[in-house]
């Protein structure tokens, strides 16, 4: 007997008790749709969280001042960075692509009558847009020049400008922060909320001296933060490598001891967050795989019953000069077919699944964004798993049948 003449044997048999395959095939459809769900999900937190990480920079260093003991409390160590510690990385370290010295400042933002408290005040140097990978909508960014004369120039978030502004255009307008007028410059491209609901365009820009000097009053050697960025990912390393090196002979501290200052890479944390979010969608996976597995026994033991139940078939077409191997072959097409529908209809499901939950995420936090993923080679591998699920829980019933004494099988009632 040939093999599709041994398919269409099984698709009629299965045909004839479409009740009872649907039940069989329940087990691997939801044990499908979960282990696609799962992967779908999975993929889709990492992208997001990868975005989340690229919106602070591409290969970003952040070096942070770091903290001392005072009193029996640590606290953050302020002032132990420098501008000179900034020229010092700029000139010395062949891995920096760029970098800029951080000053935050609070205050409040007025425009005629309308007044605004943005999250984010900073000063920046010139290359901060080049180290955040931020682009510009309209206008210039803060130059060399405006660095160094402390020029009270700015640059807006588009929060700040729908906030400030609505319809009006920005450029060559006059804000005020903390009594002090600043010229609008330049307007920042969108970058969005992000998931932690922090809003990256309420931001306001201006020379890091005008900042130290006019809303400090400082001197204007110290700064909050070095921004660092490289011209790799391969070199974050590196570059996190030289800065350490450089400012501990700067600060005069030697190996072994606690620095002054703490180094946080975008590149290490984005690894870090791959490692643990592998492991969640992996967990979760082989958590939706037991029902797969599940499913595979419901196939096993309907399959039990089907050859009970066809017994005196079995025997009539062994009389008439069936093999055994025809049979085998005939049960295991049977439990591959229930289990490959199963798969494609569990594939679908699972996508559905994802679709909505995704849908539904950001309906509930529409800061998330969260994207929707279909893995292609998750939904493959999930058929090919589900057909090796048909053969390996088929194939006892299967040889039980082939195995059957055809005048046993004949009497059987």
């Amino acid at each position: 007997m040939g093999f599709w003449l041994s398919t269409r044997i099984a698709l009629r048999a299965l045909a004839k008790n479409r009740l009872r395959a649907g039940l069989t095939i329940f087990g691997i459809v939801i044990g499908i749709a979960a282990v696609t769900a799962m992967v779908s999900l999975g993929q889709s937190a990492s992208q997001l969280v990868q975005g989340q990480l690229e919106s602070l920079g591409t290969n970003m260093l952040a070096v942070l001042p770091g903290t001392v003991q005072k009193g029996g409390i640590r606290t953050v160590d302020i002032g132990s960075l420098s501008v000179g510690d900034l020229v010092a990385i700029q000139e010395d370290c062949a891995s920096v692509n760029a970098a800029s010295p951080l000053v935050a400042v609070n205050g409040q933002v007025v425009f005629r009558s309308a007044n605004w408290n943005p999250q984010s005040i900073f000063g920046v140097g010139e290359d901060y847009q080049v180290v955040r990978s931020w682009s510009l909508a309209v206008g210039t960014f803060l130059s060399e020049r405006d660095i160094a004369a402390g020029a009270k120039v700015c640059v807006l978030g588009q929060t700040v400008v729908r906030e400030l502004f609505q319809s009006e255009d920005p450029l060559g307008q006059t804000i005020r922060i903390k009594n002090t007028p600043f010229l609008v410059v330049g307007v920042l491209e969108a970058k969005g909320v992000s998931m932690f609901g922090q809003d990256h365009d309420d931001i306001v820009l201006i020379p890091f001296s005008t900042a130290a000097k006019r809303l400090r009053s400082a001197s204007g050697s110290g700064v909050d933060a070095i921004l660092v960025s490289t011209a790799s990912p391969s070199l974050a390393t590196v570059a996190a490598r030289e800065v350490e090196m450089l400012l501990r002979d700067r600060h005069g501290i030697g190996a072994g001891r606690d620095a002054d200052f703490r180094i946080q890479s975008t590149t290490e944390i984005a690894l870090m967050l791959q490692v643990i979010m592998g492991a969640i969608t992996l967990m979760l996976t082989a958590i939706a795989a037991i029902s797969l597995v599940v499913g595979g026994v419901g196939i096993m033991n309907i399959m039990l019953v089907s050859v009970a139940e066809r017994t005196r078939e079995i025997g009539i077409r062994m009389a008439i000069g069936a093999r055994s191997s025809d049979i085998l072959r005939q049960f295991l097409i049977e439990a591959v077919v229930l289990s490959c529908l199963g798969g494609i209809i569990g594939i679908g499901l699972g996508m559905g699944t994802s679709a909505g939950l995704t849908v539904l995420v950001n309906w509930l936090t529409p800061n998330a964004s969260w994207p929707f993923i279909i893995s292609m080679e998750a939904a493959f591998v999930a058929l090919v798993f589900s057909a090796m699920i048909g053969v390996f829980f088929g194939y006892y019933p299967a040889r039980r049948a082939s195995q059957l004494n055809p005048i046993e099988a004949l009497r059987y009632e």
